[in-house]
């Protein structure tokens, strides 16, 4: 039992071992935040790359030839987005109106009376446009989201979902290509 004493007395005084215990309690919170930094990083690039291919295919969606058909849009969009996240799940939507002053904020209206907000057609909002890309001379919103899992681990293990929803919207006006019509705003029932 002495011999025990005696160890246990050597190795508190001893400093060799002093730097290898300071880095293992250190190491792993200086590795996760670097690896949160890493993957935020990695969001922010994606977030950028979203705006910039949104922002391109909404100007081009203002123009005549492609007022018809969006679906070619929509299709370079999301080859861009891919091109950055592979798996990445991504969805379009558009809403027309007559003019920028005609624009609401979203307004959930609870048709069926239940209190919860239920998928269309149960229960809609309304916001003052129209699904779609409207018409000569309309103001458009164009907002596309894009969700994917994330790159590195880090955020399960601090209690966060591995996947990530992006969403990036433009606002723009279609040009007078044709005689212009009123945009009739879709309404709750």
């Amino acid at each position: 039992m002495t011999g025990a004493r005696t160890l246990l007395r050597r190795l508190r005084r001893s400093e060799r071992g002093t730097a290898f215990v300071e880095f293992a309690l250190t190491a792993p919170v200086f590795l996760l935040i670097l690896l949160g930094i890493f993957d935020y990083c990695w969001q922010m690039y994606a977030q950028q790359v979203l705006q910039g291919v949104v922002a391109k295919a909404g100007r081009d969606a203002t123009l005549e030839g492609f007022a018809a058909d969006q679906t070619a849009l929509d299709n370079a969009v999301g080859a861009e987005v891919k091109k950055v996240f592979k798996n990445a799940t991504v969805s379009f939507n558009r809403r027309a109106f007559d003019d920028y002053s005609e624009i609401k904020p979203l307004r959930w209206v609870d048709t069926n009376g239940n209190g919860v907000q239920d998928p269309s057609p149960d229960d809609c909002w309304e916001d003052g446009g129209k699904q779609g890309n409207g018409g000569a001379d309309d103001v458009v919103q164009y907002t596309v989201s894009m969700k994917f899992d994330r790159v590195l681990p880090v955020w399960k293990m601090l209690g966060q979902p591995q996947s990530k929803t992006l969403t990036s919207a433009t606002l723009l006006r279609n040009q007078p290509f044709a005689a212009d019509g009123e945009v009739l705003a879709e309404t709750c029932g």
